[in-house]
């Protein structure tokens, strides 16, 4: 059949039509495949949980806009505390997840994370260890055909109108001791902020208040390397003069978490002090008029 030339541009037209149309049913089916969430906007509010995972770390953070984030997941024997977490918050998806440093009492549950939930984007700082542990959570990443976004100071993860999600460390590229690598996590939300700090020691605190100083400040922190006194200095505390201090740790750890001087300092930083050792699950919600809401499981 031969069409006239004027027959030729209308032909066009409903070519690109069809494949327009085609291309939207499928965009359309790829979005309905994908699991949903089973909650809502969170009703304009930030929730962390900072997770009792006993000797080691793990926060589950809710955004206002109904997506989810997990800094870290303790060792192997908690894994299935996490899951079971996030389960009860209504969750298939997370979002974004940031494995902080390559130490078992951060990483050791993140495999069996990633394998049980549909993964978004995965944070880590560019170290690497050779142990069973790190090994197996590359493994879990490769296996689900994910890649991994280098966390490092400056970079953003979300940035919105009112909600900023921002790594302040690791500033340098090498450390002797991989706590100094942690990827340091602030979220920034309204008038309200919290600073995530995984195991980031002495040395790290230091190139991060001269890198930038006044990113810093935070009304929640997240304490480092489970109050040790190898973290949390003066100088530091007073950059992030926070309000309220959670420490995860385990009960008679054999590190003796929290360490006495640390908790002193935290007290003459004039910080409310929270233990997951002593409190279980602890959780901080607010809506960024700059209150919080403290709920704790109670041991």
């Amino acid at each position: 059949m031969k069409f006239g030339k004027k027959q030729i541009p209308v032909i066009i037209a409903l070519i690109i039509a069809v494949i327009v149309s085609v291309a939207s049913v499928i965009n359309n089916q790829t979005e309905d495949s994908r699991p949903a969430n089973n909650v809502n906007s969170n009703s304009g509010n930030l929730v962390v949980h900072f997770l009792d995972v006993g000797q080691g770390d793990s926060e589950f953070i809710e955004l206002p806009d109904g997506k989810c984030m997990l800094i870290d997941a303790g060792t192997s024997e908690y894994s299935q505390t996490v899951i079971e977490n996030i389960n009860s918050y209504g969750y298939s998806l997370i979002d974004y997840v940031v494995a902080t440093h390559p130490h078992a009492d951060h990483i050791g549950g993140m495999s069996e994370v990633i394998n049980s939930f549909e993964i978004g984007e995965i944070y880590m700082p560019k170290v690497s260890t050779s142990t069973r542990t790190f090994e197996n959570l590359l493994t879990a990443i490769s296996d689900k055909g994910l890649s991994i976004n280098t966390a490092r100071a400056g970079v953003k993860v979300y940035s919105g109108s009112i909600l900023e999600i921002e790594f302040l460390a690791p500033v340098s590229s090498n450390y002797d001791d991989l706590n100094n690598s942690s990827a340091v996590l602030k979220i920034s939300y309204g008038s309200n902020s919290y600073l995530f700090m995984g195991d980031a020691e002495e040395l790290s605190e230091k190139e991060m208040i001269k890198n930038n100083h006044t990113l810093l400040d935070a009304d929640v922190l997240k304490v480092g390397h489970h109050g040790s006194d190898s973290s949390s200095t003066y100088e530091f505390l007073s950059a992030v003069s926070p309000k309220y201090a959670v420490i995860s740790c385990g009960v008679d750890n054999s590190y003796g978490h929290p360490h006495r001087e640390t908790v002193d300092k935290l007290n003459k930083a004039g910080a409310e002090i929270y233990r997951t050792d002593e409190q279980g699950n602890i959780t901080i919600t607010c809506d960024g008029s700059g209150e919080f809401d403290v709920e704790t499981e109670g041991k």
